[in-house]
């Protein structure tokens, strides 16, 4: 069983590494392809209380896009 990346929209590590291995370069593909970083529930649903957008994009081995440390996901929509 592959550990859980995105608790908001339970999304797995390996879906996100199969998306990368499709083509995804970026968290906003990620977002796209998977669903993940999309919930708005980091805080209450993942253990360590944070959005998990830094999880992805250290699979993604690029820059992290958050600006002002907050990531479009945690913001209230």
């Amino acid at each position: 069983m592959s550990k859980i990346i995105c608790y908001c929209e339970n999304v797995s590590e390996k879906t996100i590494l199969e998306a990368i291995a499709n083509g995804a370069k970026t968290l906003k593909d990620i977002q796209k392809s998977t669903g993940a970083c999309t919930g708005n529930t980091c805080a209450e649903k993942n253990p360590s209380g944070k959005c998990c957008s830094r999880d992805i994009n250290k699979l993604l081995k690029g820059p992290i896009h958050i600006q002002n440390n907050e990531c479009s996901c945690c913001k209230t929509k």
